[in-house]
């Protein structure tokens, strides 16, 4: 029995076995086997459906138990195996007397033996035999796994002989760590004793280094497919970065190197100490909690958390909301925090197992050097890693709590995991004093603003809680998770990440990515402001205010502490105020409007604001998370920044603009080769705003379009370009212009699996339309299947000749989106006749569903109103959907009625309503 079960109270209330075996004697031993094996798999079922209500009673009551839990539905499947197990062989196929050859053990292995199962665990076991398998031990075994099977139990199983075990345990990690975990369940016990004892002297003997790397190295690239950060919002609790696989690989080396049976004995063994002890043990009951109740909420094996399982496991662990963070907020906070302490845990635990095998000549780490105090200002090293020389030594100068920081950046030290455990223990030292202390505060922006790996050791200043106490502010959000779609990390992961990503570009490691920022970053003048900027652009967040005006706030008392000039401090608010300035005005703005461009310009006043505000805008859209920056956010900020560029060293004047355009006509003409008369037609029948809108390869492309279906006297001409540098695929249409054109077009696409994210509406001068739409996949790639871009083309061709079936197909009911439905996006409607000196300009704000642009577009149409271009952008799960309007004669739309009456319909649809009829025409 599991040392694990000693903790489950009332064992009996969840599980009478001698009732049970009282009920299958009492079966009688008449009748045909597969009969009387019908029967006891009904008695255990009923068995197993009790004692999983209980167990389940129990968590609902006790929401926090997650250890007890766990054992209990070890200690259930245990009792439910015994039953069988004597049943089998004792009434279904009994031997009077048996061979050598016929004996049989049966063991748990993996997570069961470790006497620990979620809800829907798999029950994974082991059955041993001393040599090759006999006709009996094939009918037990074969009996024994259909029954499993017909409880409704996942069984992982295996048979073997012990000389099998022992090679297969010697050739395969992941064996050989089930193994390590084994536990004897039933059956012959001196033949899993002999087994025990040959895997302790064949497989475990001697091989404890070997081990221990692999187990080492097992984890890395675990943690490297699954994020690499414990500071993921929607974590994988068992496999990822913190969870209960880091907590079981502590254990796994404990096992193997020194043969320790339980948790606690990594005590006895100098592993771990009393304190880690409770805190292994109190994650570990955190972890597990959360994973019976994932279990229980998702009713089935799931072990990520994702968005829309959090809330109601939030409201089962009973966190309520409190003002300023909700409840799923609070549970997930204190996810995180109990993830960091897996992490403490981890390094120290290695510490200390570094320690005893330096003791028997095998260490780990480097050989012990030690390092003059003078070059290391009193810290010594510790094989290889920067240490404290005594236990009082940060209480001697609290300051040394940041310098220990400073010199391993400085030097490129690791810092050893005592010495951490030690700063963390210490931080209480870091009082007001030691924050307003000069060289503590210059050695704090030393290392923000190193040209090394600031990120690393930033992280580790996090991780030891001397980060958060000596920037209380930066402490705040310190594990707050942001609870949406679109951000991936929490606050504070998600600002050293990006302030990671800033040193990348400053050394030029990221030229490619971003060759604008490398070459901006050479000319940029207030580098401590942009480094200080990028730390405290989110800092504010969670206060229940606009977090960019009140982290200015913070900017403007912190930046004079950190040493900043006035100077630095004010750029340094301006850019966390207005750190999102760039990239709504290029994701949601029409960059072809001239007032667009003069408006960001207005408000950004200088070049070298300008530089800054794009450095930080790349930055903190990168650190978002994977997938979420392509080449075409890079080419809308790029188009942002160079026209701001042009005004601010210009003037509000559109010199510039006229000569762009002489340019890009004429690079056109030597392009395409038409004579002279041809190509002056064909430039007549484009306003400006058309030349100005679109890149030399566009138009390059679009010409030839137009030539091709002017030549075949064609009313409709499709095409596609797959454009890797843009991350989207772009679809131009030439068609007669005609009312409900987009509409037509957006439904067509969305049919096809296409979602638009940017739309460049053109009118010819002769009654043309000219559309050219960036098209991405739902996984937000460009669409580059052949096949795909065929059903494309057809659904936009049918769309055109077929209107009535088109409105059909978007009225149709859209596929659920799950993991969106988890979260309230408030639909908002913003108009705008101030943006733009052209157009009305319509924001509006919805959750992101299958067909929301199609029923917005077809809103529009029935609004009577002509859409210019359309700009969608989406952050998880919040839609930002913008369309530049004017009516039908092509002036802005002023009647205050009118635009009432357009706000309520959009308004309806943001909301989830579908105006599209059953049968339109």
């Amino acid at each position: 029995m599991s040392w694990r079960f000693e903790s489950i109270p009332h064992r009996r209330a969840i599980i009478d076995r001698r009732d049970l075996s009282d009920a299958l004697i009492e079966l009688g031993d008449d009748g045909d086997a597969s009969i009387r094996r019908q029967r006891a798999t009904q008695i255990l079922k009923e068995a197993l459906d009790k004692g999983r209500t209980e167990i389940n009673r129990r968590l609902e009551a006790n929401p926090g138990r997650g250890s007890e839990i766990s054992a209990s539905h070890a200690f259930l499947t245990d009792q439910i195996l015994r039953l069988l197990f004597d049943f089998t062989t004792g009434r279904l196929y009994p031997l009077n007397n048996p061979t050598a050859a016929e004996r049989l053990a049966l063991a748990a292995v993996g997570g069961y033996g470790r006497g620990e199962m979620a809800p829907f665990s798999d029950v994974d076991i082991m059955f041993l035999t001393p040599w090759k398998q006999t006709p009996w031990g094939e009918q037990v075994i074969e009996s024994i796994l259909y029954t499993l099977w017909d409880l409704g139990l996942k069984v992982g199983h295996s048979s073997r002989s012990l000389d099998e075990m022992v090679r297969m345990a010697k050739s395969d990690l992941t064996i050989r760590t089930a193994l390590l975990e084994a536990r004897y369940v039933w059956g012959d016990q001196s033949l899993y004793d002999e087994a025990t004892a040959r895997f302790l002297k064949e497989v475990v003997a001697g091989n404890a280094r070997g081990f221990v790397a692999d187990k080492l190295a097992e984890r890395d690239e675990r943690h490297r497919r699954m994020g690499d950060s414990r500071y993921v919002v929607e974590p994988n609790l068992k496999e990822g970065k913190g969870g209960l696989r880091d907590l079981h690989t502590l254990f796994w080396i404990g096992k193997f190197a020194y043969q320790t049976q339980s948790v606690p004995d990594l005590v006895e063994q100098g592993l771990l100490t009393r304190a880690e002890l409770r805190q292994f043990q109190k994650a570990e009951n955190f972890l597990w909690a959360v994973r019976c109740h994932l279990h229980c909420v998702a009713k089935r094996p799931e072990e990520r958390l994702t968005f829309d399982v959090q809330p109601e496991i939030a409201r089962r662990m009973r966190y309520s909301d409190r003002p300023g963070m909700s409840g799923v907020e609070r549970f997930m906070r204190h996810y995180f925090l109990i993830a960091k302490q897996v992490g403490d845990l981890t390094g120290l635990f290695l510490a200390h197992l570094d320690e005893k095998f330096a003791a028997r000549s095998r260490r780990f780490g480097l050989p012990s050097i030690r390092r003059s105090p003078k070059k290391l200002n009193g810290f010594m090293l510790d094989r290889g890693k920067l240490a404290a020389p005594s236990d009082d030594f940060f209480s001697e100068d609290p300051v040394r709590l940041i310098e220990l920081f400073h010199l391993a950046d400085l030097h490129g030290l690791a810092i050893h995991p005592l010495t951490m455990r030690q700063a963390g223990r210490d931080i209480g030292l870091i009082d007001a004093r030691v924050r307003r202390d000069p060289r503590a505060n210059a050695l704090f922006l030393d290392v923000l603003t190193s040209t090394r790996d600031a990120e690393t050791v930033l992280r580790w200043m996090n991780e030891a809680g001397v980060f958060g106490r000596f920037i209380p502010d930066f402490g705040r959000v310190v594990a707050q998770m942001q609870y949406d779609m679109y951000h991936h990390y929490t606050v504070d992961e998600h600002s050293i990440r990006a302030i990671g990503l800033l040193g990348k570009i400053e050394r030029g490691e990221l030229d490619d990515d971003h060759p604008l920022s490398s070459a901006i970053m050479r000319k940029v003048v207030s580098r401590r402001a942009l480094y200080v900027s990028v730390l405290l652009h989110d800092i504010a967040k969670g206060r229940g205010g606009d977090h960019s005006v009140l982290g200015a706030d913070v900017a403007r008392h912190l930046c004079p502490r950190l040493g900043l000039t006035p100077a630095e401090t004010e750029t340094v608010a301006w850019l966390v105020e207005y750190h999102l300035l760039m990239s709504s005005t290029a994701f949601r703005r029409d960059l072809a409007d001239f007032k667009t461009i003069l408006d960001f310009a207005e408000i950004v006043q200088s070049p070298e604001r300008l530089r800054l505000l794009l450095v930080l805008t790349v930055v903190d859209i990168r650190a978002v998370g994977p997938a979420v920056w392509n080449g075409w956010k890079r080419q809308l900020l790029s188009d942002l920044y160079e026209a701001a560029e042009e005004v601010l060293r210009l003037g509000h004047k559109q010199t510039g603009r006229s000569v762009r355009i002489e340019v890009k006509q004429r690079n056109l003409a030597g392009e395409l080769g038409w004579s002279a008369k041809a190509f002056q037609a064909y430039r007549k029948r484009f306003v400006d705003a058309y030349w100005i809108a679109e890149t030399p390869d566009v138009l390059l492309r679009n010409a030839q379009l137009v030539a091709d279906a002017d030549a075949a006297g064609k009313s409709l001409n499709i095409a596609t370009h797959v454009d890797p540098d843009r991350g989207a695929t772009m679809v131009t249409v030439y068609a007669a212009d005609h009312p409900g054109l987009f509409y037509r077009l957006a439904g067509a696409i969305g049919v096809a699996g296409g979602n638009i994210i940017d739309a460049r509406i053109h009118t010819t001068r002769d009654g043309m339309a000219l559309d050219n739409l960036l098209v991405q996949d739902p996984l937000g790639g460009p669409l580059d299947d052949p096949e795909r871009l065929r059903r494309l083309v057809s659904a936009i061709e049918e769309a055109f000749t077929n209107r009535h079936r088109m409105a059909q197909r978007l009225s149709q009911r859209p596929l659920p989106r799950l993991r969106a439905d988890a979260f309230t996006v408030e639909p908002n409607v913003l108009i705008d006749n101030r943006a733009s000196n052209r157009y009305t300009v319509i924001e509006v704000n919805a959750r992101d569903r299958p067909a929301l642009l199609g029923s917005l577009t077809y809103a529009l149409f029935q609004a009577k109103v002509t859409i210019h271009s359309a700009h969608i952008a989406t952050y998880g799960e919040r839609a930002v959907d913008v369309f530049y309007l004017t009516d039908l004669i092509g002036e802005k739309i002023t009647s205050q009625q009118r635009l009432k009456t357009l706000e309520k319909s959009l308004l309806e649809v943001a909301g989830g309503k579908s105006l599209i009829p059953a049968k339109a025409a």
